[in-house]
């Protein structure tokens, strides 16, 4: 310090030169970073200016402080590399294969996140995704690695990896040049691996197979590394053996991103072209989008325009992430990052949209974007009829941050008010259950899940649906059309019998992955539920891949739960949307004492119309109390009954107080009884408790 000070008395500065070289060390620092003026270095900072040049106190620290969370972070995060050096790459694996722990590594080792910060599955931001250990919502972080002594910008884009986000894994997998295949060392290839890998493949990206936890005693790499090669075809003679979870191996996946994914093509000069991966709702800057610049550069003012939406904004703040958001002045083609407009709806900025200047339009928009389909639907009803009003505040507040969530009001004489709702598939409508239970303190009754049914009508007659609401994610209003089609994914809403000329079922294409031990019970399970045999190899010695076609409806009762537990756990599924194809379907109903109890029908295909009648005739039959008269429940199609059960009457002993006499007293007591028993059963009417609908609704989803 002594020696310090000497030097520094030695060749001291005048004040105004000093604060000139505060202010020119300054500009360039932010020149440099590519900082937004928001951003400022601590006021407290002192500079000493000596003999050999500027040098600064320990209290300048070569850390920022980011104006909206407040996080420090590392000025060389935020410095400019060129093209060449950016690296878009994600990981891809089924699910449990070790993606996120992977993930977690690669920020702790490159020092995005510090140890202190770091805790498992980082990226994961949602308790659910925490306590499922799946990945539900994209996630990005932006990491600096030096590589012969040059700094790389490695952008990761996590990925879910369940089949109900395929759409959104296609789309972050657009956004890269290049992917980590993620395999389990010791489970090797599975379904949605396989999924997975054709979707990189269809994008022209560099795959890495990486064999993950090879430290578990059962891992096998060589046996997986052939699967991997016989089974996808991939040359894994540079696949990387890893173990995220104790850190080996980490340092050849990053040498390996850097020397194998090729760079972005450099078209900064092209019109803006940007591709959205990923979209959440901040409930004080609107939406923020997560995108990929292809073309051109995006800065801060520019006013955009939502290609697919047609929704112009101004870009109040871009940044990237690191993982955490920091702001930027300008984002170049080849980097990801992030974008705040001031966006109200999720649905303006859809993923697979495609950014451009409002002023210099692009030609054409980035390849890909599809709409979000609902593919299973379920009503949703609150147990206590004062929580609608919640049940609906909530539904709309989830929609902001899910796109693919849809709903309509819906009412239901035993459940009262409550929504239709429409979900990708049956994970993302027990995602969306769970949240709006736990997150809103709601206690939720679940209809049987069903798929969309397209009918085609007779005629051109007007189709007019019962319910008392004008607005419906089907339309059901038809009048004078060339082709007579109505879409319903309710009952309740299927036309009459003489109205239709036919019913359409979706259809999928299911592959399952099985060790050849379960072979023969996985194929009676997918007969059993009118599957269609289409082709069965084996991948390798010991495990096949049997590919059926069979309806959606099909599986969105108890399918996977049934192929788990018949194949023990180790066989795994992937399916595919086929299309719709003609079905002997039907209308089942059910009448309690001749009255119609719509809530309770179903649409079901005619072989198992009889089965599903008997089991919901005798299931109701233990659940409804008994009345003063005797009450038939039958199941029916159309006006024909095809199952009854009979619920006895409660029988009160008039002859009790006839201890003796003429039998003709007994007679007229008996006769009076049947006759009043007779009166009451013509204009009785026999309350479903809600604990019966509730059983029934769960044997729906069990029988259908």
């Amino acid at each position: 310090m002594a020696k310090l000070l000497c030097s520094g008395l030695t060749a001291l500065l005048s004040v105004n030169t000093w604060q000139g070289q505060q202010q020119h060390w300054r500009r360039s620092q932010l020149s440099a970073l590519r900082i937004s003026p928001t951003h400022r270095l601590s006021k407290h900072s002192r500079f000493l200016v000596v003999s050999q040049g500027v040098e600064t106190q320990t209290d300048v620290k070569e850390e920022l402080y980011d104006s909206q969370l407040g996080a420090k972070v590392g000025q060389d995060r935020l410095l400019k590399v060129p093209v060449s050096n950016i690296r878009n790459f994600c990981i891809i694996a089924h699910i449990d294969h070790g993606k996120s722990t992977l993930a977690d590594k690669l920020l702790q080792i490159t020092g995005t996140v510090q140890k202190r910060e770091m805790k498992e599955q980082f990226l994961d931001n949602m308790d659910l995704e925490r306590e499922r250990g799946i990945t539900i919502k994209l996630q990005a972080a932006r990491m600096r690695y030096m590589y012969g002594n040059e700094p790389y910008c490695l952008n990761l884009i996590d990925t879910p990896g369940h089949v109900d986000f395929s759409y959104e894994v296609s789309r972050s997998l657009a956004a890269c040049e290049g992917a980590l295949l993620v395999v389990d060392a010791s489970q090797g290839v599975e379904a949605q691996t396989l999924a997975n890998v054709y979707l990189a493949l269809e994008n022209n990206l560099e795959i890495i197979p990486v064999l993950n936890k090879i430290d578990l005693p059962g891992a096998e790499p060589d046996r997986v590394i052939k699967e991997i090669e016989e089974v996808i075809g991939l040359d894994c003679s540079n696949a990387i053996c890893c173990s995220a979870k104790e850190g080996i191996g980490i340092t050849e996946i990053l040498n390996g991103i850097v020397e194998r994914i090729p760079p972005p093509h450099d078209a900064a000069r092209s019109p803006l072209r940007a591709l959205i991966f990923d979209s959440y709702y901040d409930p004080y800057r609107g939406v923020i989008v997560y995108f990929r610049v292809i073309d051109g550069t995006i800065k801060k003012g520019d006013r955009i325009y939502f290609m697919a939406s047609k929704k112009g904004y101004f870009a109040d703040e871009v940044g990237v992430l690191s993982p955490n958001q920091m702001q930027v002045e300008e984002l170049y083609a080849g980097e990801v990052g992030y974008l705040s407009a001031s966006i109200r709806s999720v649905a303006d900025a859809r993923v697979g949209d495609t950014i451009t200047h409002y002023g210099r339009r692009a030609e054409s928009s980035l390849p890909g974007y599809e709409e979000a389909t609902p593919m299973v639907f379920c009503g949703l009803f609150p147990v206590d009829a004062d929580q609608f009003p919640e049940l609906r505040d909530a539904l709309e507040k989830l929609q902001l941050n899910d796109a693919a969530l849809k709903f309509e009001p819906e009412t239901s004489s035993a459940m009262g008010f409550g929504f239709r709702c429409g979900f990708l598939g049956l994970l993302h409508m027990e995602i969306v259950q769970e949240r709006l239970e736990r997150e809103y303190n709601l206690s939720l009754i679940t209809t049987a899940p069903s798929v969309v049914y397209r009918v085609n009508c007779i005629n051109g007659d007007t189709v007019i649906s019962s319910q008392p609401y004008p607005h419906f994610l089907f339309k059901l209003y038809f009048k004078n059309v060339a082709r007579k089609l109505v879409e319903c994914s309710n009952p309740s809403l299927l036309p009459e019998p003489g109205q239709r000329r036919s019913i359409e079922e979706p259809f999928v294409k299911i592959e399952m992955l099985t060790p050849k031990d379960y072979i023969g019970s996985l194929m009676e399970l997918a007969q059993d539920r009118r599957g269609e045999f289409k082709e069965m190899k084996f991948i390798t010695e010991n495990r096949a891949s049997i590919i059926y076609e069979l309806p959606l409806a099909e599986m969105v009762g108890d399918f996977f739960d049934q192929l788990k537990s018949r194949s023990k756990g180790y066989a795994s599924m992937e399916y595919t949307f086929l299309g719709y194809k003609e079905s002997e379907l039907i209308k089942l109903d059910i009448q309690i004492n001749g009255d119609h109890v719509e809530p309770l029908s179903a649409i079901v295909h005619k072989d198992k119309a009889y089965a599903v009648g008997r089991a919901l005739t005798q299931k109701l039959k233990e659940l409804i109390p008994r009345q003063m008269f005797k009450v038939p429940i039958q199941a029916c199609i159309g006006s024909k009954v095809i199952a009854s059960e009979s619920l006895s009457a409660i029988r009160k002993d008039v002859l009790a107080k006839c201890y003796g006499g003429d039998i003709s007293r007994k007679k007229k007591l008996l006769k009076k009884q049947a006759e009043g028993k007779k009166r009451m059963k013509a204009i009785g009417k026999v309350d479903v408790p809600q604990e019966a609908f509730m059983a029934v609704l769960k044997l729906e989803k069990e029988v259908l």
